[in-house]
């Protein structure tokens, strides 16, 4: 449905959370029930839709790590002539719009063709998924800070802050990092982290979640015996070990020794 002429042109930038229909704010389902025209990425849960009116237009703009149905130039453009047409765009995007998310990018265009632009944090990825996984990534004795790092850049090369953090005694999450974990891992052993505990985490809070917990120096054994794919959080620190899988493995491996060595 075209806009009426009083209608001002206006984007919403809305982070949909990490994957749960149920993460997203009341602010961005607000956004979505008053929405003219909805552009929404892959990593978005098709669900929210159902918040926008029945009539209104929604528009698979796609963006999965690698996988772009629609290239960022053509998306800002489209943003801005939906706004024109319409009135108010939806743009919902997975996680936070400002974390690895181009809403920025999209932002400026926007403002800069005329359009009003409000920016609706969601809930990241980064964080949600490894607590939804008993993984805080800061701990008191464990980890005192963490870093956020892209896997792969624009370029379609390993990030050289990963090398930076491996040095470092934070907790690193890496996103879009899963067609890198080879080089990933060969950067930590590097570095002498063989140890340190790992836990990546597929489809983080969906029902068809996986999770593999394993140390540096077997973590890309452990991904392809896993079968884990993107998108996954790839959590690399010693708050890892908290997962329950990675305590129950442990367990298990100090009960096996103690059994081949009893005492006596």
């Amino acid at each position: 449905m075209p806009k009426a002429e009083t209608t001002k042109p206006r984007l919403s930038l809305v982070g949909a959370g990490p994957g749960d229909p149920e993460l997203i704010t009341l602010k961005g389902v607000r956004c979505l029930e008053s929405a003219d025209v909805v552009l929404y990425d892959a990593l978005a849960n098709d669900k929210l839709l159902d918040y926008a009116p029945a009539h209104v237009p929604r528009i698979d703009v796609g963006k999965r790590a690698g996988r772009h149905k629609v290239a960022q130039e053509d998306i800002n453009k489209l943003i801005v002539s939906c706004a024109r047409q319409y009135g108010h765009v939806v743009r919902l995007k997975g996680g936070d719009p400002y974390i690895f998310g181009r809403g920025h990018e999209e932002q400026l265009y926007a403002e800069q063709a005329g359009v009003e632009v409000n920016l609706v944090p969601g809930i990241s990825s980064v964080n949600a998924v490894p607590a939804l996984n008993a993984i805080p990534l800061t701990r008191r004795g464990l980890s005192e800070s963490f870093w956020v790092i892209t896997g792969t850049t624009r370029k379609g090369t390993v990030s050289k802050d990963i090398e930076l953090a491996a040095q470092s005694s934070a907790t690193v999450v890496i996103l879009m990092g899963m067609s890198k974990i080879h080089e990933i891992q060969q950067t930590f052993e590097g570095f002498g982290k063989q140890e340190t505990p790992v836990a990546i985490i597929q489809n983080g809070s969906l029902p068809n979640e996986k999770v593999g917990v394993a140390n540096v120096k077997n973590m890309a054994k452990m991904v392809e015996e896993e079968g884990l794919e993107a998108p996954a959080v790839i959590v690399i620190g010693e708050v890892a070990a908290l997962h329950p899988t990675y305590i129950s493995q442990a367990v298990n491996a100090e009960l096996s020794i103690k059994n081949a060595c009893p005492e006596g």
